[in-house]
C-alpha cells in the first residue's frame, strides 16, 4: 500500500502565515515530491459549524476563501484531492461508530480539546449574568478528536502533516484505530504525524508575541494580505520590550521578529536585502551586543515576507477571476473523496458485521436454518 496524506483546515477565516509554515507549505512540497500515492486536503466546514452554529454564513463564505488560499499557495487539484467535509456523508457514519470506542473521560483529557475549549470561551459552569464565556460545550465540538479520526481513517491516511498542537489529536486517532482493529479485526490504517522540520514553524507566534497566531485573537498576517498590510503589521510587531535604544543589547529569544526570520529567512535574502550581513546568525549576534535597531530588522522581515507572498497573491488574483471553476474543482474533489470514503466504510461495516444485505452467506445460512426449523416443526 502506498503512502497517503490527509490534512485540512476549518473555514472560519482566511488562512494565515501560521497555517502556511505549520502545514500548508509542507503540503505543497510533499505534493510536488511525488512521494505520496494520494493526497487529500479537506476544508472542514462540518467541524467549523460545531462552534459556529449560530453563524453558518461565516462558514459558508470562508469555504471559498480557504479554497483560494489552498490554490494560491500552490496546491494543484490535478495532484491533490481538494474537497469539502460536509459533502462526504460517510465521515459522519464512521464518527458515529468510533464514538463507541472512546470514553468521555478520555476526551476530557485531550490537551488540544481543553485548549480549544478555553480559547473559544466555552464553559460548563458559567455564572448567571456572566457574558465573558459561552454557556455549554457543544457535543460536536467536544467529540472533535473522534470526527478527526473518521476524517483520517476514511482515506487510509498514513501521514498527517500538522503542527505540534495537533499531536494529541493524532495520538487519539491511533488509539481509536488500535481499539477498532483489536475489536473487529485488522481494517484501519494507523497514521503518523508529520511535523514541520523547522522548530520556528512548529507554532508561529502572533504578531503580538502571544504563543499562537490565531484568527480569534486578531494577531495574524494572512496569505491574502497586501504588501502594505504586511508592512503595517510587521512594524507593529512585538520585539524585546527592554530594547529601548539602538545601542542597548537585545534579546533574540522570544522576539517575534526573529522567530519569523527563523521561519522564513534564507541565506540569499541577505545578499538581496541586507548585504552588510552574511547570515541570520550574524544579524542576531549584532542585535544581542547592541547597536542594531528594531526598525532595520523589521524592514528585512517585511522584504522577506513580501517575497514569499507575492507569487501567492498573483495566483490568488488568477483564481479570484474564476470562482465558478474553483467551485467545480471542489465539487469534483468531493466526489472523489466520497468514493474513497465509501470503500473504507464498506470495510468497516463488514468488520463490524453490519453489512447485512451484502452478506450473501449470512442470508443463505439463515435461510437454511429457518427452513430446517420449519421442517422440524411439521
Amino acid at each position: 500500500m502506498g503512502k497517503i496524506i490527509l490534512t485540512g483546515d476549518r473555514p472560519t477565516g482566511r488562512l494565515h502565515l501560521g497555517h502556511y509554515v505549520g502545514s500548508l507549505r509542507r503540503r505543497v512540497e510533499l505534493q510536488n515530491s511525488g512521494e505520496f500515492e494520494k493526497i487529500f486536503i479537506m476544508i472542514a466546514d462540518a467541524q467549523a459549524l460545531t462552534d459556529n452554529a449560530d453563524n453558518p454564513e461565516k462558514v459558508r463564505q470562508n469555504v471559498i476563501e480557504v479554497a483560494l488560499d489552498y490554490l494560491s499557495a500552490g496546491l494543484d487539484p490535478e495532484r491533490s484531492t481538494l474537497f469539502v467535509q460536509s459533502q462526504v456523508p460517510q465521515l459522519c457514519e464512521l464518527a458515529f461508530y468510533y464514538m463507541n470506542l472512546v470514553t468521555v473521560q478520555r476526551l476530557q483529557r485531550n490537551p488540544t480539546v481543553k485548549a480549544e475549549i478555553q480559547l473559544r470561551g466555552f464553559s460548563e459552569n458559567t455564572a448567571e449574568g456572566d457574558t465573558t464565556q459561552r454557556q455549554g460545550i457543544p457535543a460536536g465540538f467536544f467529540t472533535y478528536p473522534i470526527s478527526q479520526a473518521a476524517d483520517i481513517t476514511a482515506f487510509g491516511a498514513t501521514t498527517v502533516p500538522a503542527g505540534e498542537d495537533q499531536e494529541p489529536m493524532i495520538e487519539q486517532t491511533r488509539e481509536i484505530v488500535h481499539k477498532f482493529n483489536s475489536t473487529y479485526g485488522p481494517t484501519l490504517v494507523e497514521p503518523e504525524i508529520l511535523l514541520p522540520d523547522n522548530a520556528a514553524c512548529m507554532r508561529l507566534p502572533g504578531t503580538d508575541g502571544k504563543a499562537k497566531m490565531s484568527k480569534s485573537l486578531g494577531n495574524c498576517i494572512y496569505l491574502s494580505d497586501t504588501a502594505d498590510e504586511v508592512k503595517k503589521k510587521v512594524m507593529g510587531m512585538y520585539t524585546d520590550p527592554d530594547h529601548l535604544r539602538v545601542e542597548d543589547p537585545g534579546k533574540v529569544e522570544g522576539n517575534t521578529v526573529f522567530t519569523y526570520l527563523d521561519a522564513f529567512c534564507r541565506p540569499e535574502h541577505f545578499a538581496a536585502y541586507l548585504p552588510e550581513y552574511a547570515s541570520l546568525d550574524e544579524l542576531k549576534a549584532h542585535y544581542r551586543r547592541g547597536g542594531l535597531g528594531d526598525v532595520k530588522v523589521k524592514r528585512l522581515l517585511i522584504a522577506v515576507l513580501n517575497e514569499v507572498l507575492d507569487p501567492i497573491r498573483e495566483r490568488r488574483r488568477h483564481y479570484e477571476a474564476r470562482i465558478g471553476e474553483v467551485y467545480a474543482m471542489l465539487e469534483e474533489g468531493s466526489r472523489k473523496a466520497r468514493e474513497a470514503a465509501a470503500a473504507t466504510l464498506d470495510d468497516v461495516r463488514e468488520a463490524m458485521k453490519i453489512n447485512y444485505f451484502d452478506d450473501k452467506e449470512l442470508i443463505a445460512a439463515q435461510t437454511q436454518a429457518f427452513a430446517e426449523k420449519i421442517k422440524n416443526q411439521e
